[in-house]
């Protein structure tokens, strides 16, 4: 039986002749797996019902559990349990991403979505401060095969059919993120809203039933993945040498052996020889500090009382709220992106989308003195044209938000485009997610710190977060800025 060359998938899928003509290159894409980018799509929404279920009554926890008689200090604390997730996140995602490169994608994956649902679980059961931090670090720690989740995206597509299928996979977080805060926001303190749900359990764990149904929707994922999910590692696919005719020519040996060597991973500091992947790293972190830090910021705005600085809104409002922005992410990834990805470089789009959070921060403090113009201190309540107003002020930064993270999609693309190896795919997406996982493992805390700072000592009238978010804006845009660069040096070489 004659040697047949294994599947490389650096080699084009289609003809070279399709290559070297652009118009049938463009009229014949792969065709999608479309099962299988199903599972994987599905698979990724539990990490966002998880991490963001907990936003809107995570501050009403905070005071139920009296971690601190100050409300002005409840920002730190429950800053503090979101960053325990993105921490020991940051922990596992290079490692996990090491290890799906050597055993496989599927075993990594099923693996850490089990153990999301159960600390989810676990963390609707919370008593005391110190049991809501081990839970979420466990957590955190499970959450780390995101990395993975891209490999798997990146496997399964190639250039031709990415503008189609990436959109679809970038649908798991804005969706994640409205159906998260909507069970956050209606599921807590079940007992007191539903009469049907009126049990003793549910009085003395009032933040469990959200939790649960998070959970409940793990566990799906787990068997759906369990029993339809497939290996998607290029190595996991191909036979062994050992297996293969002994009958073949030198020249064929020779060309098995040069595959061989594109099997062998990149070490990281290689890896970040490599200018693309070093400047997405870059501005990957300011990226993650910024959406992440917003979010934080957001829900205390949202919280805090409009003779402090903020909103007064309650938890069933900022849950609504968040759901909005979700919203808003799942139409833009829904409709916009495909066009995005399509029409525009993608180094340039990715640096617009960053331009989008200075925009954000220096409008934000403008929604406090708008609720001020139109409160009745005697009745805490708002005129109606005044709502409207903060409200139409509160769509329009979730929007600007959501468009901004774009970003996050757009850096799959660039990162695949600049991977130096394919064997390194997994590595290179753990690097990129290791160091956005960095950022948003302290972004919270010291984004709620130095909004409770501000307050508290009313420095630059409460407002000087502002200041500080908006440097490390305007560094995000010039690191992204540096991407278009790289990718110019790049393509005048080749």
């Amino acid at each position: 039986m004659p040697f047949t060359k294994p599947y490389d998938e650096s080699t084009p899928l289609l003809s070279n002749q399709s290559i070297e003509d652009p118009k049938a290159f463009k009229a014949r894409p792969t065709p999608i797996p479309k099962l299988q980018l199903s599972i994987i799509s599905g698979i990724r929404l539990v990490e966002p019902i998880a991490y963001t279920q907990i936003f809107p009554y995570i501050n009403e926890f905070m005071s139920d559990l009296k971690v601190t008689d100050d409300p002005k200090r409840i920002g730190f604390y429950s800053g503090l349990v979101q960053s325990m997730f993105a921490v020991f996140e940051l922990v596992s995602i290079y490692n996990m991403a090491k290890i799906s490169d050597r055993v496989g994608r599927r075993p990594v994956i099923l693996c850490g979505v089990m153990g999301v649902g159960l600390t989810t679980l676990l963390f609707g059961l919370s008593t005391s401060f110190p049991m809501m931090l081990i839970t979420r670090a466990l957590a955190g720690l499970c959450s780390g095969n995101v990395s993975v989740m891209h490999s798997v995206v990146g496997e399964l597509t190639d250039a031709s059919n990415q503008a189609i299928a990436l959109p679809i996979y970038g649908l798991a977080w804005p969706l994640g993120s409205v159906l998260g805060p909507l069970l956050g926001g209606t599921f807590s303190h079940a007992a007191q809203k539903f009469s049907w749900l009126d049990w003793q359990f549910l009085r003395t764990y009032p933040y469990f039933l959200p939790c649960f149904v998070s959970s409940l929707v793990t566990v799906v994922a787990v068997l759906i993945g369990y029993f339809v999910l497939e290996e998607t590692l290029p190595s996991k696919l191909r036979p062994p040498f050992s297996r293969m005719s002994s009958s073949s020519s030198s020249d064929t040996l020779c060309e098995f052996e040069e595959v061989s060597k594109s099997d062998v991973p990149l070490s990281a500091s290689e890896l970040l020889a490599n200018p693309i992947i070093c400047a997405l790293s870059t501005s990957g972190f300011a990226l993650s500090f910024l959406a992440s830090g917003f979010e934080v910021l957001f829900v205390l705005v949202c919280f805090t009382a409009i003779e402090n600085g903020g909103l007064g809104l309650s938890t069933e409002q900022i849950g609504y709220s968040l759901s909005i922005s979700g919203m808003i992410a799942f139409f833009l990834q829904l409709l916009l992106m495909p066009y995005i990805l399509r029409a525009f470089d993608h180094a340039k789009a990715y640096t617009f989308c960053m331009c989008m959070f200075p925009c954000i921060f220096v409008l934000m403090p403008f929604l406090n003195p708008i609720a001020k113009s139109g409160y009745d201190a005697s009745t805490g309540l708002l005129d109606a044209n005044t709502t409207a107003v903060v409200w139409a002020g509160i769509c329009l930064i979730l929007g600007m938000s959501r468009f901004a993270n774009i970003a996050y999609a757009l850096s799959m693309v660039i990162l695949k485009e600049g991977n130096p190896s394919p064997a390194s795919l997994g590595m290179c997406n753990g690097i990129v997610q290791s160091v956005m996982c960095l950022a948003r493992a302290f972004s919270p805390a010291l984004a709620s710190s130095l909004y409770a700072y501000s307050v508290d000592n009313e420095v630059l009238g409460g407002f000087a977060w502002v200041l500080f978010m908006l440097t490390i804006s305007f560094a995000g845009v010039y690191q992204s800025a540096v991407i278009s660069v790289a990718r110019s040096k790049r393509h005048s070489r080749d």
